[in-house]
């Protein structure tokens, strides 16, 4: 059966996202599975990691919203679906899920999506727009924070003949592994980032946007300072603006005005997360609106970091609250600077058992292999159909 299986999966762009991650490591499993795997992307920074000769990539503009060329997609995609005999079409996005559902209408052949966030859905046109992804025979929740939202709010756009189901998103446990980590690795990167030593390191990773929360994790750390009179501390602020130059200006200058501009370090990228993981004591997720999944907090778990999150969206299903990390009332300062506080009290040893315990959840929940095999068989469950 597992060798006549050839998936095309569709992406926007093949960044270093969550989705774009997931669709990397599906593509990979399924080559390895004695399937056809195919990617239908328009370009991004990971396709220079895709071993070409187990995962093909086609480039075509589906990152696209332009109607004309979401049609063209459609034909296109149609196309490659006959000329490569294609079985089952996975999408992760809603522009490309439109000409998907298209071309799957026109080739008969089976449509699966992965509902990898929540979406803009406060108007009527966003929510039909948004809608296509509920249009395939099998419907992927990346969490049940994404689960819930679904039921919660498209109960009337479900077709009960299609399926709905969770698939947690996994993460590469041999990629995040502090074994991989050299100190020589280590002491370049340290020294390439100007850090002090005897300091504990606060890492904040994720994209400079106001839902993540940066301007309130320095507001924290303000309080830190002057409220508990804690001055131990070096904070990493890593990820890129995206051209968001406005918001990082704003957070530079809360910076200064606090006068923490020599403890706070805005780094724009880093290539190998493991390694920055590695450098921190302590891993923070600041989001001031749900995360679909969490995956910092599941990549900090891995690296055997202790992990303060937010309590909102999937942090809450990812974090075990006191076990392998912590989480603190969204969009409170004062809450986070006294976790924060609380959590550089602990010894070695007990944060040591935190970030031990934090693999162990991941290894248990959220492992790649785990990811890819649970969406393989329900591949095969739907050709059975």
């Amino acid at each position: 059966m597992s060798a006549k299986i050839k998936v095309l999966q569709v992406i926007p762009k093949l960044g270093y996202g969550g989705a774009e991650t997931g669709c990397y490591d599906l593509g990979h499993f399924l080559a390895e599975n004695d399937c056809k795997s195919y990617i239908v992307t328009s370009g991004g920074e990971l396709i220079k990691y895709v071993r070409k000769e187990k995962v093909k990539i086609i480039k075509l503009p589906v990152q696209s919203k332009n109607p004309i060329i979401i049609l063209m997609n459609s034909i296109l995609i149609a196309l490659i679906i006959i000329i490569l005999n294609i079985n089952i079409v996975h999408v992760r996005s809603r522009a490309p899920a439109w000409s998907c559902l298209i071309s799957c209408f026109l080739t008969r052949r089976k449509m699966v999506t992965t509902f990898h966030g929540t979406y803009n859905f406060k108007s009527s046109i966003k929510k039909l727009y948004n809608s296509v992804m509920l249009k395939s025979k099998l419907i992927i929740a990346g969490s049940n924070f994404i689960f819930n939202h679904i039921n919660e709010n498209y109960i009337d756009r479900l077709n009960p003949s299609n399926k709905l189901m969770v698939i947690f998103r996994g993460i590469n446990l041999d990629y995040y592994h502090e074994k991989n980590i050299s100190v020589f690795k280590k002491n370049k990167l340290f020294n390439l980032w100007g850090l002090s030593e005897n300091k504990f390191k606060i890492l904040l990773p994720g994209r400079l946007t106001s839902w993540k929360g940066q301007d309130k994790f320095i507001e924290s750390l303000n309080i830190l300072v002057e409220d508990y009179n804690n001055y131990k501390f070096e904070a990493i602020i890593l990820g890129s603006d995206q051209g968001r130059n406005v918001y990082k200006k704003k957070l530079q200058n809360l910076s200064q005005r606090y006068n923490l501009n020599q403890k706070i370090f805005f780094i724009d990228h880093c290539k190998d997360m493991p390694l920055a993981y590695s450098l921190s004591d302590v891993v923070v997720s600041s989001s001031v609106e749900p995360e679909a999944f969490g995956r910092v907090a599941v990549e900090a778990q891995a690296m055997q970091k202790p992990i303060i999150a937010s309590n909102i969206g999937g942090s809450k299903e990812t974090i075990i609250d006191k076990k392998t990390g912590f989480l603190y009332k969204y969009d409170d300062p004062r809450e986070l600077a006294k976790v924060l506080n609380s959590v550089m009290e602990l010894d070695k040893d007990t944060l040591n058992l935190i970030g031990n315990e934090g693999r162990k959840n991941v290894s248990k929940k959220f492992d790649v292999d785990k990811m890819c095999q649970t969406t393989f068989t329900e591949y095969k469950k739907l050709l059975k159909n």
